[in-house]
């Protein structure tokens, strides 16, 4: 049996219902409802089996959007929800909550949108990681900046069982000269075994976002499978983000000669095992 294809991110949003702070008129083709319905052509289009929604706002509301989006589609195999891991009691209830829904697989917060970009050091934020550390779940890393990325050393050896997965692999400067910084920053982080990463977001850094092309990414691919290996990386397809850089097709597309360049058995890791690994998807979700 061939392992299912699992795209490790993805989003859907309802700015009446929650609030989402970054989302405004400069992305308005995303600045309004996004339902699954609206995707799952696409998927089926790409082959794609399954999906892991992930959090879009600081807030419990759009975590209960993609719970009722799960809910309504078994192509949602996860969800990576909000938890305040800020205020660590409430986070501790937070995920407690959960117990019993076998999505709820991890948390992530918006931590670039924070302005102290080593918020996730203070002492109440450390101690909500731990939260997240005993209770079995897992953290996505919004690493949008280097600074953000110069952390996961230090957020490994504070919390050294915590599952973390980079998101975009850290917003590489695809389309830009200097890549320095980033290429020994991402070796860094995945001393870990338990740092991981998505293969996802991976965008022009250089004027619009659609600019980019699958030799621009293929550096960046190569390196982060050079120190991360097919084991610790995930594909996502970053919808509905991705319309912003071509849609979903074309990114499905740019990437499959990455994917294609590796063998067989690195393919299924990180078209969905990985993911499936990772998150430790219920295998019953994804009929395996």
């Amino acid at each position: 049996m061939v392992f299912p294809i699992i795209d490790a991110h993805q989003h859907v949003w309802s700015p009446s219902r929650a609030h989402y702070g970054w989302l405004d008129d400069s992305l308005a083709p995303i600045n309004r409802v996004i339902t699954m319905d609206e995707l799952l052509p696409e998927l089926r289009a790409a082959g794609v089996d399954y999906t892991v929604q992930v959090q879009s706002a600081d807030n419990f509301e759009d975590t209960r959007l993609m719970m009722e989006s799960a809910a309504a589609h078994t192509e949602v195999a996860a969800i990576v929800g909000y938890a305040p891991i800020d205020r660590p009691e409430l986070a501790a209830r937070t995920v407690e909550s959960w117990q019993g829904d076998t999505r709820m697989v991890g948390v992530r917060t918006l931590i670039h949108n924070q302005p102290d970009p080593e918020w996730l050091l203070r002492p109440n934020v450390d101690e909500g990681l731990t939260v997240l550390e005993r209770a079995g779940l897992s953290f996505d890393v919004v690493a949008e900046a280097p600074e953000h990325l110069a952390l996961v050393p230090e957020l490994s050896r504070r919390h050294p069982e915590l599952r973390m997965v980079i998101d975009h692999l850290a917003k590489p400067p695809i389309g830009l000269d200097e890549r320095a910084e980033w290429w020994s920053a991402i070796e860094r982080a995945a001393e870990n075994p338990n740092v991981y990463a998505k293969v996802s977001g991976l965008y022009s850094a250089a004027g619009t976002l659609d600019g980019w092309t699958t030799e621009n990414v293929r550096p960046f691919f190569e390196r982060a499978l050079e120190v991360f290996g097919a084991e610790r990386l995930m594909y996502g397809g970053d919808w509905p983000v991705s319309l912003l850089a071509g849609g979903y097709l074309r990114v499905w597309n740019g990437l499959a000669p990455l994917f294609d360049s590796v063998d067989a058995a690195e393919r299924e890791q990180l078209l969905g095992r990985t993911a499936a690994e990772f998150y430790g998807i219920d295998p019953t979700r994804i009929g395996s």
